[in-house]
């Protein structure tokens, strides 16, 4: 007799986060002033943001208090300039080795540099969100390849 193991559903990524907000418009306000992004749909209690086949749900109600530890990463193509444009904004940034800060809801967001992380994208959804000139660094290939999930070498 064979014995069967419990097949487990393998996670292939993260497809949303969702973060309550106290005002929809505000949340849209606020995160279109430092990042591109396309609103898919919006309504009072709810809205949907889009970074080429991902997104963030904005949801009307945020309660609790400010997040301490527990935060999202967003990958951006050039996190130099978030920093500026947040600094410019007024937004506290948290200090540390990343780029975290609150909003103003007191959702913890970290920003991060598409290139730097193992976090990919496919090559045809990078190009159809003007992205297509992004590579990766050799730290960035070297950790996928540590994974046997590195894209192919640049030179072929």
């Amino acid at each position: 007799m064979t014995e069967t193991k419990d097949r487990k559903a393998k996670a292939v990524g993260i497809n949303h986060v969702a973060l309550e907000v106290g005002d929809i418009d505000q949340a849209l306000a606020f995160y279109g002033a430092f990042l591109d992004f396309e609103i898919e749909s919006k309504s009072e209690k709810a809205a949907f943001i889009y970074f080429g086949d991902q997104f963030i749900n904005f949801a009307l109600g945020r309660t609790q208090g400010p997040d301490a530890n527990r935060h999202f990463g967003i990958a951006v193509d050039d996190k130099d300039q978030v920093r500026r444009t947040l600094e410019k904004m007024g937004v506290e940034l948290l200090g540390g080795r990343f780029l975290d800060f609150l909003d103003p809801w007191g959702n913890r967001v970290e920003i991060t540099t598409y290139a730097n992380i193992q976090f990919s994208k496919a090559d045809h959804v990078l190009r159809g969100m003007g992205l297509g000139h992004l590579q990766k660094t050799d730290n960035a290939i070297a950790e996928l390849r540590q994974k046997k999930m590195a894209p192919p070498d640049r030179g072929q």
